[in-house]
């Protein structure tokens, strides 16, 4: 392939990440999800419940939501990565895909402030959640394609940075034209855009069309310039292909490395989804912060996970993933720790004033500022964390059955899903704290760290 091809090839996969960030960025973290939440617990609230059991509902329908489409991406992907490869075509079912997750996202906009439809809301955010995840198995699954070995890491890292400056793009737009805050205005003292409502939240509820939008426009390039490749064309039977995944699936454990790293990033990836899930909400919480805020708290870290992405990526390609992912582990729990200490008037149990001296205004400021702070790590080491993932499931991948290959990787990111949200839920019912309720992901970190011991660094495609 010559050399200005595969850059534009390689450019065009980039922008899968550029228009699919925004899903994640502006629906799952920093603007849908604290939405409904807020918009669910008024209306618990509303029904009799008081507002620490109102939070607690809210909390619990966001968790099923993400639960059940986890598990669908999760149970789906290896049987749809396997039909793939057997058919050598990927394009087809990225289209499918992608048209869901369009599909799902423009329908939030009937997601409405009074909580009449929040069953809806759960069920349009299930599909446009299904469809990015989908479809991002079946990108995944080009990588090995785009280079030798030795660049894939860098690719790889480029590519979530790129992703990450859509998202952040996408966030200030939002924040800046559309989403408003409690006076009814944006950040900027504007009303929002195009004549929104902002007493039915027609701006903050823009999100959904928005990042549909986004999706659809910023696809085109990596259409235009990402071709099948024709080399993979084949076709199998159905029935064989099913038979081959499962054999597979019975025979991972022949291969140690591959088991431990699958069994590994399950853990620490379900740990990092959990901080992102539930890093807008927490903040709301426990700061008392409007979504405007949390917006803010979202720019720095997209900002930092661009940055720290692409930086990764040069130290993956010096130093390999393995030590890349223990090295980020180690950091996000020390992060979690603190996050855990942080409240209004204290940080690591200690009064405000202990740390600042005066209880002036910077003072009060100091456990926001700290969260902040906490934020731009999570979103840094957790874009090289997924990074540098990526890259070392390329290293136990075969390029004859990728799409399969990834399809487990899906399944192991998802199989375990429900695990956090129902972790957290536990601990916080328990403990009667939201903030203890976050002890369960430092022990997911722990458990994929252990197990990734066993993990060959350079990966083991040459076993069978």
């Amino acid at each position: 392939m010559q050399a200005a091809v595969l850059r534009k090839r390689i450019w065009g996969w980039f922008f899968f990440d550029w228009a699919s960030q925004p899903y994640h960025t502006l629906l799952v973290t920093f603007v849908f999800g604290p939405y409904f939440a807020a918009v669910a617990t008024q209306h618990f609230m509303e029904t009799g419940l008081h507002e620490q059991a109102a939070d607690a509902r809210a909390q619990s329908l966001w968790s099923l939501g993400l639960t059940v489409s986890g598990l669908v991406v999760g149970l789906g992907a290896p049987v749809l990565g396997a039909l793939a490869d057997a058919a050598g075509r990927r394009m087809p079912w990225i289209i499918v895909f992608s048209g869901l997750c369009g599909l799902g996202a423009g329908a939030l906009w009937w997601v409405l402030p009074d909580g009449s439809n929040l069953a809806f809301g759960i069920i349009a955010f299930g599909l446009g959640f299904i469809g990015a995840e989908l479809a991002l198995i079946f990108t995944n699954a080009q990588l090995p394609s785009l280079g030798p070995t030795t660049d894939i890491g860098k690719i790889s890292g480029s590519g979530y940075a790129f992703g990450y400056l859509g998202g952040l793009i996408s966030l200030v737009i939002m924040l800046t034209l559309f989403v408003e805050n409690e006076s009814g205005t944006t950040i900027f003292g504007r009303v929002p855009a195009f004549g929104l409502d902002p007493e039915t939240r027609e701006g903050t509820r823009f999100v959904g069309p928005f990042a549909a939008i986004w999706f659809a426009a910023f696809m085109i390039p990596y259409f235009l310039w990402v071709r099948e490749d024709q080399a993979l064309r084949k076709r199998a039977p159905v029935a064989e292909t099913l038979r081959h995944l499962l054999y597979r699936l019975r025979t991972l454990l022949r291969r140690p490395s591959l088991a431990s790293f699958l069994g590994g990033s399950m853990l620490y990836r379900d740990g990092l989804n959990g901080l992102y899930a539930f890093g807008g909400t927490y903040a709301v919480l426990v700061l008392n912060w409007e979504i405007t805020r949390v917006g803010l708290f979202g720019i720095i870290g997209v900002i930092s996970a661009a940055a720290m992405s692409w930086i990764g990526g040069g130290l993956d390609r010096r130093f390999g993933p393995k030590p890349v992912i223990a090295v980020c582990i180690a950091a996000l729990v020390v992060v979690c720790f603190t996050i855990m200490s942080v409240r209004p008037d204290s940080i690591f149990g200690l009064p405000v004033a202990t740390f600042c001296g005066s209880p002036d205004t910077m003072c009060q400021e100091l456990p926001h500022m700290i969260f902040m702070a906490c934020g731009a790590l999570v979103g840094g080491l957790g874009g090289i964390l997924q990074a540098a993932s990526r890259t070392l499931m390329v290293r136990h991948t075969d390029p004859d059955t990728a799409t399969e290959a990834f399809g487990l990787y899906g399944l192991a990111g998802r199989a375990t899903s429900f695990l956090a949200p129902l972790l957290i839920g536990i601990v916080t019912a328990l403990s009667g704290s939201v903030a203890l309720g976050m002890t369960p992901i430092i022990a997911l970190f722990a458990a994929g760290a252990v197990l990734l011991k066993w993990t060959d660094p350079n990966g083991d495609r040459a076993e069978k």
